[in-house]
């Protein structure tokens, strides 16, 4: 019995950590870091896909302001020191990928607008993460959940990720789909330094029932 409970813990463990890892062998994207989030594609077309992720765990802080991008600049450097050694183990931390940008569902161009920035945690701090010496870092769990995506390329600034957002929920509504209206996520999934080849993507959390693209 104790042998095939550790074995049960063990595959347990094995799953959990399996999500997260060695991509490059299923997408082309996600090659700068040494692992990613992984997701299993339940079906895609050419308007959107739509992906399972299992749970994991996020470093995350937030900014406000008027541009997505200033905020964005602000959050990523308090998330940067986080993994570059400003935790309480002074651990250095391996940078992964996507890097996710919580959006307000209802943005107004008149008003500020608070933009949540998470890095994704590597499989071997998923369970026990180094705690933050910033106050205003934190940590954040993502459920078990099935994602509307869209793929586009570039830079992602403010008024190219509004067009691409706008592109998939016009999609998901031509499809009777339904999905979580008050906020979605802009991911990103490379360096500054990167020039060519961006990838980026719009993220809608699924809600009930999938509804797939229709077939070309």
């Amino acid at each position: 019995m104790i042998g095939l409970t550790g074995v049960i813990v063990l595959l347990i463990a094995v799953t959990v950590d399996g999500r997260i890892g060695d991509s490059t062998s299923e997408s082309s994207y996600c090659s700068e870091t040494k692992e990613c989030l992984l997701f299993d594609l339940v079906c895609a077309g050419s308007d959107y896909e739509v992906r399972h992720y299992d749970a994991a765990k996020w470093v995350t802080t937030e900014a406000e302001s008027y541009v997505m991008e200033i905020a964005v600049s602000r959050a990523f450097r308090k998330l940067f020191k986080y993994i570059t050694g400003e935790n309480e183990a002074g651990a250095k931390i391996d940078m992964t990928g996507p890097v996710t940008i919580k959006v307000n569902g209802s943005l107004n161009m008149l008003q500020s607008s608070v933009y949540v920035l998470s890095f994704l945690l590597p499989s071997n701090y998923q369970s026990k993460p180094p705690r933050p010496t910033d106050p205003s870092v934190y940590f954040t769990d993502s459920p078990d959940m099935k994602v509307y995506v869209k793929s586009f390329g570039g830079w992602m600034f403010s008024l190219v990720s509004k067009y691409q957002t706008q592109s998939l929920k016009t999609a998901l509504d031509n499809a009777q789909a339904t999905y979580e209206t008050d906020y979605h996520y802009n991911v990103g999934y490379n360096s500054p330094m990167k020039i060519t080849n961006r990838h980026n993507e719009v993220w809608f959390i699924v809600k009930g029932e999938p509804v797939c693209p229709k077939s070309e």
